[in-house]
């Protein structure tokens, strides 16, 4: 009750107050994309390995480390790389040095798997 009887009292005090709130949402709103949503630029490569029917363990050791191991030495500006194994799938995330041409990235990492594909088993599949 006590806000309603200041409120009776001093309209133009509310008044300026929302007109204040309002003024200061539109400002905020128009600033929330920077501060909330700051561009991440991480050069980033995907290789996607699918072979039906393999276990995660055999598709780890089989492929992916084979993979792994032919990118270190022939993919320029390497940070590092992680990969997932699922059932007959696998994800290798090739992390990049900042700076790199991607171009030129994304054509290494596609030579070196199509070079790494032909001693892989037959069947086998993968997209960069």
């Amino acid at each position: 009750m006590l806000i309603v009887r200041l409120a009776l009292r001093r309209p133009y005090t509310f008044v300026v107050m929302a007109m204040l709130i309002a003024i200061l949402g539109v400002t905020t709103i128009l600033r929330m994309p920077t501060d909330i949503f700051p561009e991440i630029d991480i050069p980033v490569v995907v290789t996607i390995w699918t072979y039906a029917g393999i276990s995660p363990d055999e598709m780890e050791t089989r492929i992916v480390g084979n993979f792994e191991r032919v990118l270190v030495s022939t993919v320029n500006g390497i940070e590092h790389t992680e990969s997932q194994s699922l059932n007959g799938i696998s994800i290798v995330k090739i992390f990049l040095q900042p700076g790199v041409n991607m171009d030129g990235a994304i054509a290494q990492v596609v030579a070196t798997s199509q070079t790494v594909l032909r001693a892989m088993p037959p069947g086998i599949f993968h997209r960069s």
